[in-house]
């Protein structure tokens, strides 16, 4: 189901939840930081050792990263809030590696760790999936861990499909995923 500003509720286990899913928007930096320092703290412990999940972590590295990208209006960035409170975030541009010219690359989503398995993160790909099929796009792709399970389940179960390439990234590898749109 897809959320807009005009269809803010969405029933969640037995409780009825206020979501909205919005494009950010200046004033948005410290949230975004927040969310994506939080998901990856949570996600990553066990796939980045402890010296570089803390450096990638560090909330003021990643506000200044966010402002940046607001003051540039560089990518699409979203974000999804729950009764209020942000939650999840989403951020899509044109594919950065020249290889994939040509196709959208999902730049990253995360949320909250409280709200995993909630149906928050499927929204906020509905809603990326249609914004990047607007801006007239007919394949996205995206870079995961190879040890990101929790994720590839994700990713899989939204549609997409792991291809043949890889690359090292953060000491670590990470694959590539496409879904046709």
């Amino acid at each position: 189901m897809l959320v807009t500003d005009a269809d803010k509720s969405k029933c969640v286990g037995a409780a009825k939840m206020e979501v909205i899913i919005r494009k950010v928007q200046q004033g948005d930096a410290n949230a975004l930081a927040y969310i994506q320092t939080e998901s990856w703290k949570a996600a990553f412990a066990g796939i980045l050792d402890a010296e570089t999940l803390t450096k990638c972590t560090n909330t003021d590295r990643a506000t200044a990263m966010y402002q940046s990208l607001l003051d540039a209006k560089k990518g699409n960035g979203y974000l999804l809030s729950v009764d209020g409170s942000p939650h999840c975030i989403a951020y899509w541009d044109a594919a950065r590696d020249v290889e994939f010219t040509g196709k959208a690359e999902l730049i990253c989503i995360h949320s909250l760790p409280n709200n995993w398995h909630k149906g928050y993160g499927s929204m906020m790909m509905d809603r990326v999936l249609k914004d990047i099929k607007e801006a007239g796009y007919s394949e996205v792709v995206l870079w995961v861990f190879r040890e990101n399970l929790r994720a590839r389940a994700f990713y899989e179960a939204n549609g997409f499909a792991l291809t043949d390439f890889s690359k090292p990234a953060l000491d670590t590898e990470e694959v590539l995923y496409s879904q046709k749109i």
